[in-house]
């Protein structure tokens, strides 16, 4: 009846070894994934990609504001100019 029962041990303890095994596998591989994606997660929404969004927004209406400003002086020099122009008797628009 020993014998029996020894055998019965040797097989109960293979099974959970290779259970034990399996799950163990499954559970690192599922901290892995979960690490991975938490990591990947804050590279693309974490604090410092939202810092650089909010500066580039900032960087956009400061160059867009510059712009109308630099329409605005273009504007007034090129009226300048024309004006100039017209009120030189040598050259009246036309060229040589």
């Amino acid at each position: 009846m020993s014998e029996i029962l020894e055998e019965f041990e040797d097989i109960t303890e293979k099974r959970d070894s290779k259970g034990v095994s399996f799950y163990l596998k499954i559970f690192a591989l599922v901290a892995i994934v979960t690490v991975f994606g938490i990591y990947v997660g804050d590279m693309l929404f974490g604090k410092s990609s939202l810092d650089v969004l909010l500066n580039l927004q900032s960087d956009k209406q400061s160059l867009e504001q510059r712009v109308e400003s630099l329409k605005d002086k273009n504007a007034i020099l090129q009226k300048e100019y024309f004006e100039l122009k017209d009120l030189d008797p040598e050259n009246k628009g036309y060229s040589e």
